[in-house]
C-alpha cells in the first residue's frame, strides 16, 4: 500500500484560491477592520485543510496496523491448522 502524497491537489487548489482571494481582499479592502475577517476566513481554511492532512496520515497508519493484524492472526491461524489436534480417549 502505497504511503499517500504531501498534499492532494485539490487541498493545494484550496490553497492557492484562498490566498489568492485574501491577498485581493486585503488589496480591495485595506488595512481597515474588515480585514480581521477576512484573516478569520483564511485561517479556517487553513485548519481544515491541516485536520484533513492529518486525518489522512491518521487512517494511512491504521491501514498499516491493520494489515499487520491481519498478517499476524493468518500466520497463527495457519500454524494451528499444521498442528496435529490431541487425540481424546
Amino acid at each position: 500500500m502505497p504511503k499517500p502524497k504531501a498534499a492532494d491537489p485539490a487541498a493545494v487548489i484550496v490553497i492557492i484560491l484562498t490566498i489568492a482571494l485574501f491577498l485581493a481582499a486585503l488589496a480591495l479592502k485595506g488595512f481597515t477592520h474588515e480585514i480581521l475577517l477576512e484573516a478569520g476566513v483564511f485561517l479556517v481554511s487553513t485548519k481544515l485543510i491541516l485536520m484533513a492532512r492529518k486525518n489522512a496520515d491518521t487512517e494511512y497508519r491504521l491501514e498499516q496496523q491493520l494489515v499487520e493484524i491481519k498478517d499476524l492472526v493468518q500466520g497463527l491461524q495457519s500454524d494451528r491448522a499444521e498442528r496435529p489436534s490431541p487425540k481424546k480417549e
